[in-house]
């Protein structure tokens, strides 16, 4: 089944009097489980497919039917619950709140979720955001703020947080981009997992050809088209590559609260 379906999909901005064509006629399908991988220039139309397919946009003309459901035309408001309930967002920046515990981000979606059927007690939810937290592996650092974690500690806690919701697919937006390589290789590695032990559909956008090789399949764009859509040959496995580079080195130790008292060194 296809968890996104899209059928000459067009995008087009008006600047001033100029009318710029972002997307030309795209189509193309996602099925549930792929690890697909889209790539481009600057301004090949890549990031204005990914808009769309995390319904932060509409296209101009065209369908996109997500897990079955067509959303081309949706309302503003209802895209925001489609958005919610069917898409997990990892961005590069992580945009998580900063004086909040990794617990509180992670949970932040299930706070949004305004049917009162479904909305889960405040001890469903802390089990729930353990859970995905221990699925990264950061459960022992949930009472941590962002500024107590690494850069890929709290990319951990922002892929934890996208999948709160169960969502149909998450959409990783350069993940990897303020990473430094043995990190953006933990967190491919962690994304492979997910899609490999879970059967949870990734939708990674990246302009880094190494990066796009851990996915399997690649779409590549270029001036508002797809120019190919083929399967990764030769794809990297994270956990392949970390066991062969050198042990890490020690987590720093978080610093301590702001109102932490701190002893007096003996004057010298």
């Amino acid at each position: 089944m296809a968890v996104i379906e899209v059928k000459n999909l067009t995008k087009v901005y008006t600047v001033g009097e100029i009318k710029v064509h972002a997307l030309r006629g795209v189509s193309l399908s996602i099925d549930k489980g792929e690890f697909v991988a889209v790539t481009g220039p600057s301004g090949s139309g890549k990031s204005t497919f990914m808009h769309i397919a995390g319904c932060l946009d509409r296209p101009s003309s065209g369908s996109y039917v997500l897990d079955g459901k067509d959303v081309s035309k949706t309302p503003k408001d209802e895209l925001a619950e489609v958005r919610n309930h069917k898409i997990g967002f990892v961005f590069q920046g992580f945009n998580l709140l900063t004086r909040t515990s990794a617990l509180d981000n992670v949970e932040l979606p299930l706070l949004y979720n305004r049917d009162s059927k479904t909305k889960l007690k405040s001890k469903e939810r802390h089990k729930r955001a353990m859970g995905v937290l221990e699925a990264v592996n950061l459960s022992n650092r949930h009472h941590h703020t962002p500024n107590q974690l690494s850069g890929g500690q709290q990319q951990r806690v922002a892929i934890a947080r996208a999948l709160i919701n169960e969502p149909a697919m998450i959409l990783a937006d350069e993940p990897t981009g303020n990473l430094d390589t043995r990190t953006s290789i933990e967190v491919m590695g962690i994304f492979q997992r997910l899609n490999r032990e879970k059967g949870i559909t990734i939708l990674l956008i990246t302009h880094e050809m190494d990066i796009a090789e851990y996915g399997t399949r690649l779409i590549r764009f270029r001036d508002g088209r797809v120019v190919a859509d083929q399967k990764v040959l030769h794809r990297r496995d994270a956990d392949e590559e970390l066991a062969a580079l050198p042990p890490p080195e020690p987590d720093d130790i978080p610093p301590p609260p702001a109102d932490a008292q701190v002893e007096p060194t003996a004057a010298h």
